[in-house]
């Protein structure tokens, strides 16, 4: 599967799946392996998430009915560090039931079931198919120790499946590429340098041009 959700429950994480961005798609997104042959098969999948409900209200539409599988990291503690009265409880009650929803979906019967033989246009927009791929990671409280046994077990996650598809994990030659242009294109920036530079396209010129003019206010974007 060619994607991984990272659901965390907690606001204290909303930038966890970031970090996991980070660890897991800089380090095995590789196209060949470590004998310098092109992969025949899927390595590092794109990681994204968002916390608690906000997601919920996003993109779980596309998880739970889509055409596209999305296999989901739920994490939740089970002690908060905000009391909020019944606050922490509905939040868990919301993290329990979309992993259970994922799992278990719901059949055609189910939802005729609920329309009591009232006829119901909907009813084949109701139905999930579930049996969607998903964990559930479970403490006590996030505590630092807490957090760093995530980060562990993730890095650790990463370090396996970058030896399964015989890759080098830890390399970062697709993020050199980048750096190398950009020293091709800062003196154009900052114009020390005029007319064709080597290694720098016609596009990307174009685009630079258009920077400098909008810049120095010698042309004004259209409807500003």
């Amino acid at each position: 599967m060619e994607t991984l959700a990272v659901l965390p429950y907690d606001q204290c994480l909303s930038r966890f799946p970031a970090y996991l961005q980070q660890a897991d798609m800089e380090s095995n997104g590789k196209s060949v392996d470590r004998h310098g042959n092109p992969l025949t098969y899927h390595s590092g999948p794109v990681l994204w998430g968002e916390p608690g409900t906000n997601g919920q209200h996003a993109f779980y539409q596309l998880i739970h009915q889509g055409t596209v599988r999305v296999p989901c990291d739920f994490i939740l503690a089970a002690n908060t560090h905000y009391p909020g009265g019944p606050h922490h409880r509905y939040l868990s009650a919301n993290a329990f039931a979309q992993a259970q929803a994922l799992m278990q979906g719901r059949s055609l019967d189910e939802v005729r079931a609920v329309s009591a033989g009232s006829p119901n246009p909907a009813e084949a927009y109701q139905v999930f198919e579930g049996n969607r791929p998903s964990n559930f990671l479970l403490c006590q409280r996030l505590t630092p120790a807490a957090l760093g046994a995530l980060v562990a077990m993730y890095e650790h996650k990463i370090w396996v499946q970058g030896v399964v598809w015989n890759v080098f994990s830890y390399d970062q030659w697709g993020v050199e590429l980048g750096k190398i242009l950009a020293g091709r294109v800062l003196p154009l920036l900052e114009e020390e340098q005029q007319g064709d530079v080597p290694g720098v396209d016609s596009s990307t010129k174009a685009l630079v041009a258009r920077w400098q003019r909008w810049q120095d206010g010698r042309e004004k974007p259209k409807g500003s």
